[in-house]
């Protein structure tokens, strides 16, 4: 089969090639064989791709398939799985940039009813991520204020409507016009430029000068998170996709006097050490899949075929993107929506 293999982490995304490699095949009574319709780009498709992941050092490393994301058919299925060849599956593995993928059961979900192959791409990997940092790890309830930043990205646009979900007010921060418009379309009550110097303050005014009491962090922003942070509140730190080789140093006094409470979340982390959150997690989104409260935010240029993912990488490098990016692995008369 086709695949984005890995033999040798690139500088540039150029340098990433198609090559033939051995088809996969289950090893365990658990894990399944998945046909990729469409793959999902993530940020951490980036630093993998170039070994600038904590996780190069450990679990990703050469050789290896790039991707993370899928959408497809259920091509061989196993004793544990409630699923029969032929149904219609999202999930997320190392690997999806390919023809197929094996994964085990438990990293795949039946695509919902009205979402096509596209649709589902972009949710294995990131609807829990962020549903699992702001329900169990930060605890947002209903009523309460969430900041979520990058809020038109794969991981904002869930957050915030994710924090709609539960009857949160939410307030997005994303760069630019049109990435805050998209943020608006996901739900979002306010959105807020932060690409303007001064933007802290449109948050702050927002609340009523009180501040929020949930900061939803993917880029890297602390320091100045803190100043939007209403008194006790929970930052979320989540990721620092804005801040390469130059995360920040906080003064903790500043964190102290607000009696801030900072988090950190990886979900990876939390699925390996604790995979009955995980069952938890998923419990969450798909009684909102379900009731119609997630909807898929698709960018609007077309990826076709595995020689466009160093495009697609490039693209999701310069912050051109919203939403999820994805690419089309294979164009079949099902790909379309059930």
């Amino acid at each position: 089969m086709k695949a984005i293999r890995i033999s040798k982490f690139v500088e540039n995304y150029d340098d990433l090639q198609i090559s033939n490699i051995a088809s996969p095949q289950p090893r365990g009574p658990d894990e399944v064989l998945i046909d990729i319709h469409v793959a999902a780009v993530n940020f951490v498709d980036l630093l993998y791709a170039r070994g600038k992941h904590q996780n190069n050092h450990t679990f990703i490393t050469p050789p290896f398939t790039l991707g993370l994301e899928f959408a497809g058919t259920l091509a061989q299925s196993s004793p544990s799985c409630p699923y029969t060849p032929g149904t219609r599956i999202f999930g997320s593995g190392i690997g999806s940039f390919a023809s197929q993928i094996v994964v085990p059961t438990s990293s795949i979900r039946p695509i919902p009813p009205g979402w096509s192959f596209e649709d589902a791409a972009g949710l294995g990997a990131t609807a829990p991520v962020s549903y699992g940092a702001l329900i169990e790890r930060a605890g947002l309830k209903r009523e309460e204020t969430v900041l979520v930043h990058a809020a038109a990205g794969g991981l904002g646009c869930m957050a915030v409507q994710i924090g709609k979900a539960v009857g949160a007010r939410v307030i997005a921060a994303a760069g630019g016009v049109e990435k805050c418009e998209i943020a608006r379309r996901c739900g979002a009550d306010v959105a807020v430029d932060y690409s303007v110097e001064g933007w802290e303050r449109k948050v702050l005014d927002a609340t009523g000068g009180e501040g929020v009491n949930v900061v939803f962090d993917p880029v890297g922003l602390v320091e100045k998170s803190l100043r939007c942070l209403k008194f006790g509140g929970r930052l979320l730190v989540v990721g620092f996709a804005g801040t390469e080789k130059r995360i920040e140093k906080v003064a903790m006094n500043r964190v102290l006097l607000k009696q801030a409470g900072v988090l950190g979340y990886r979900y990876g982390e939390s699925d390996r050490r604790f995979p009955l959150e995980t069952v938890k997690i998923w419990k969450g989104v798909s009684k909102m899949l379900d009731h119609g409260l997630i909807k898929p935010v698709i960018y609007e240029k077309r990826y076709q075929g595995l020689e466009d993912v160093p495009r697609a990488l490039e693209d999701l490098t310069a912050r051109k993107v919203w939403g999820k990016a994805v690419i089309h692995i294979a164009t079949t008369p099902r790909d379309m929506k059930m």
